[in-house]
């Protein structure tokens, strides 16, 4: 990795962190996205301990607000020459049903339309460095997600586990589709599953003393997230998936998704559907 440019979302906590930190570690020069100053603060401090010798960058974004997104992109586009690996992790997850600024669940904006929106912002960049990597977390969460493409924004029906699992159903089929349309161009898509991982996500959307107990329990259970940030680290860096594309990963292992996440009519209509949203806004 070393003088390779990597952009990572959700860089700044949990598996996100351990991510940033090892590849810097490896010798990469990292680009943050991140949306709290104070975390992008103290990240960057442990970049700069990790290799010291690149000058790492952050960009602050609001990931649920389509213009925050392009916004963000564009900045990343302007300042970057190339870009070697974009790591999509940022995400987020909702007890309740809330309508981002474009009026889009707040589960898919943030989990899908970021990944969605950055990427395609980024393709001249990742093309540019003649051999670059999208890697982009996913979950085996996906196995519950059911898309009705009538609904995507689940006015109707909306439940936590329903739209966490659809939105981690959205991450595939964006990998199975980006992985069709960048064929031949040197840069390949792959995502993962990084295992039930015991961070802080979804312990801030808690809003009863309770609900956060349960959330931190719950997550007391979980893998260190060293454990879980191993397979995005392996895609990222290792040799072994060079020129491998648009799989999905458990424990650095090629591994089939849901029948549902293997569905190319439903991954080209994902597609099409986020780049009218992402174009209207």
């Amino acid at each position: 990795m070393q003088g390779k440019t990597v952009v990572v979302t959700g860089g700044t906590s949990g598996i996100g962190e351990v991510t940033a930190c090892e590849l810097a570690r490896q010798g990469a020069r990292i680009v943050l996205v991140a949306r709290d100053r104070q975390r992008g603060a103290d990240t960057m401090a442990k970049l700069r301990a990790a290799n010291p010798s690149a000058t790492h960058a952050i960009h602050y974004a609001d990931l649920s607000s389509i213009a925050e997104m392009k916004r963000v992109a564009n900045e990343i586009a302007a300042a970057e020459s190339k870009v070697d690996v974009l790591v999509n992790n940022a995400g987020a997850v909702f007890l309740s049903r809330h309508e981002s600024v474009d009026g889009l669940e707040m589960t898919f904006a943030t989990n899908h339309m970021a990944y969605f929106i950055l990427t395609n912002t980024l393709l001249d960049r990742l093309k540019a460095a003649g051999s670059a990597r999208i890697v982009s977390t996913a979950s085996g969460a996906h196995s519950a997600g059911k898309l009705d493409f009538g609904d995507l924004q689940l006015k109707s029906k909306y439940a936590v586990t329903r739209a966490y699992g659809n939105s981690k159903l959205c991450n595939i089929l964006f990998t199975r589709e980006l992985a069709k349309r960048l064929k031949g161009s040197g840069v390949t898509a792959t995502c993962l599953h990084p295992g039930f991982v015991g961070t802080r996500f979804g312990q801030n959307n808690a809003k009863s003393g309770l609900m956060k107990l349960i959330a931190k329990t719950a997550m007391s259970f979980g893998l260190k997230p060293e454990e879980g940030a191993r397979t995005i680290i392996w895609l990222a860096s290792s040799p072994d998936v060079e020129g491998q594309s648009g799989g999905y990963y458990v424990k650095c292992r090629l591994t089939k998704p849901s029948d549902a996440a293997q569905h190319d009519g439903d991954a080209k209509r994902l597609w099409e559907m986020s780049a009218a949203i992402a174009e209207s806004a």
